[in-house]
This record gives C-alpha cells, sequence and structure tokens, in this order.
C-alpha cells in the first residue's frame, strides 16, 4: 500500500469516529490566555518531550521560563513508569530515526491510557515516506493537538510527499487553512499552524493569533518550544484545548514582540524572549494578546 492510499484509508477510519467542533459564545481572548498562564505558573505541570536534539535546550528553557518542568525523556524503558505520572506529553519527529518510533508511539499509547493530553509536531513531514508513515501511525494514537508550519499540515492532510526545505515551510500560514480544518475534521486534533498569523482550528470554529515578530523564524526551534508551551498550556486546561492552543501560540508571541524592542538580532532575541517570557504581567498580557476569529 503506497503512503497516500495508506493516509487515505486512516482518514476515512478517523473521520467515521469524529464529530468535532461547536460554534460556542465570545471569547475574551486576553483574559483567557492570562488565565492559563497564570494557572500553569500556579501547577507548573510535568511536560514530557520526545524531541530532536537541535530543539531540547531551547524548548526546556521555553517550558522552564513559562513556569512548567520539562523532562526530556525518550527512553523506551522509562515509558510505562515515566509517562503515566506527567501531565501532559509533546512529540516532536525532527530528527526522527527509527529506535526512537517505538517509544514515540508507547508514550501516546501511555498518555492516553492516563487520559493525559499529547501534543504532536510532525516536522518536515512531506520530506519522505518513512517520515509520513510514522506521523500516520502516531495520528492512529489520537494526538490532541497537532502544531506544524504550513507546509506540514498541508502535506499531512493530503499525506503527500515531495521537494521541501526541510523543517522550513515554502507555504504562508493562510494558505493552509482549508487543510487544517480538514485534518481536524478527521483527526479529532486540534490544529495549529504557525506563520505570520497562527491560524488555530476544532475544523469548524478558525481564530487567528497575530502576535510575533519575523526574526523569530531566524532562531532554530521555535516552533518546537512553542509546540512544548501548547502541551504545557493544554495540561492545565485539556478539556479546552482549542482555548489553550491560542492562548499558547499568542503568549509565546507576545514575548518574541516585547522580546525584539532590545534585541539585536536572532541569537538576542533568543534570550530575550526567553526572559520576557518569565516575566510577563496580567497587565502586559491584556493589551498585547491578539487573538481573533479568522475569517
Amino acid at each position: 500500500m503506497s503512503v497516500q492510499e495508506e493516509g487515505e484509508k486512516r482518514w476515512e477510519e478517523m473521520s467515521n469516529d469524529n464529530n468535532n467542533g461547536g460554534a460556542g459564545h465570545p471569547i475574551d481572548w486576553a483574559a483567557t490566555a492570562w488565565t492559563h498562564l497564570s494557572t500553569l505558573r500556579q501547577r507548573a505541570p510535568l511536560i514530557q518531550c520526545i524531541t530532536n536534539f537541535v530543539s531540547m535546550d531551547l524548548m526546556a528553557n521555553t517550558l522552564l521560563a513559562a513556569g512548567a518542568s520539562p523532562a526530556m525523556i525518550h527512553s523506551l524503558e522509562e515509558i510505562p513508569d515515566f509517562t503515566p505520572c506527567t501531565d501532559a506529553l509533546c512529540i516532536n519527529i525532527g530528527t526522527l530515526t527509527p529506535s526512537w518510533l517505538p517509544a514515540m508511539k508507547a508514550a501516546a499509547e501511555a498518555a492516553n491510557r492516563s487520559q493525559r493530553p499529547w501534543v504532536l509536531d510532525p516536522v518536515a513531514i512531506g520530506a519522505s515516506g518513512f517520515r509520513m508513515r510514522a506521523c500516520l501511525d502516531l495520528l492512529g494514537l489520537r494526538p490532541t493537538v497537532i502544531r506544524g508550519n504550513a507546509s506540514e499540515i498541508i502535506a499531512l492532510s493530503g499525506y503527500s510527499i515531495g521537494p521541501t526545505k526541510g523543517a522550513d515551510s515554502v507555504h504562508k500560514s493562510t494558505d493552509a487553512v482549508e487543510a487544517a480544518q480538514s485534518l481536524a475534521r478527521a483527526s479529532g486534533s486540534i490544529i495549529a499552524v504557525s506563520g505570520a498569523v497562527d491560524i488555530i482550528t476544532d475544523g469548524k470554529r478558525v481564530v487567528g493569533a497575530g502576535n510575533g515578530v519575523p526574526l523569530m523564524q531566524k532562531i532554530t526551534a521555535t516552533g518546537c518550544s512553542v509546540t512544548a508551551l501548547v502541551a504545557a498550556f493544554v495540561a492545565v486546561d485539556p478539556e479546552h484545548a482549542f482555548e489553550a492552543t491560542a492562548s499558547a501560540l499568542s503568549i509565546f508571541g507576545v514575548s518574541g514582540e516585547i522580546g525584539m524592542d532590545v534585541a539585536k538580532g536572532p541569537a538576542s532575541l533568543r534570550t530575550n524572549l526567553i526572559d520576557t517570557l518569565h516575566g510577563l504581567d496580567q497587565e502586559t498580557v491584556l493589551k498585547r494578546v491578539n487573538i481573533y476569529n479568522f475569517p
């Protein structure tokens, strides 16, 4: 069976099992984002990250700055004991190898059994059949949230493999709205598309988070790190994963905006972003969060 045929079969199976959505009531997004961040700081959720070698440092420091507790544990032997004790799981396939896949699958299964949310980052999924098949396997384990750039979400929605720029997107986030909605309806996951405007959808509702600065794209692992932050926000409000995901993306973007005020380039922005995230206060969040219904 080809990757495309395998993908079509799995999406059909998943779509039959999911009826996602609901327009809901108007949301005070700034207040919601602050509630999520302040609750995270109070609870300090434990977030297990099975991630790539490039992102471990920034991902762990982002979680610490926000108030969460990171655990970069990927050994298959530790999964049965450790994963059920976490508050959420983040799986990132950036430097994927066959030896890591069993641990990823076992951790996702353990999270499901323990009723813990988990988040998938399908880095460069369109680059190879190996990556696509790995993600299809993980999708069968029903992630709570999938966060990727536009090219990754389009590739995953269409189970397509082709020329890529590695982990960089060749599409704008707004190009992926329909693909994200389709993927959300089929998988039952909240879909987040990072870009100049971050797109978040549950298949019916679509919002945009307009915070952030372009220079953040010049810092490796910012996308991976915001995925981990999404996991932390969802950990403290798993019943409202859509709202928690949008809040995390906006808070990360606000941190980048403020950090940019004193940054001299990507390296100093990286440091300032983490410092800003650590020090964000209610007044700043209420003033700067920019989440809105997407047309």
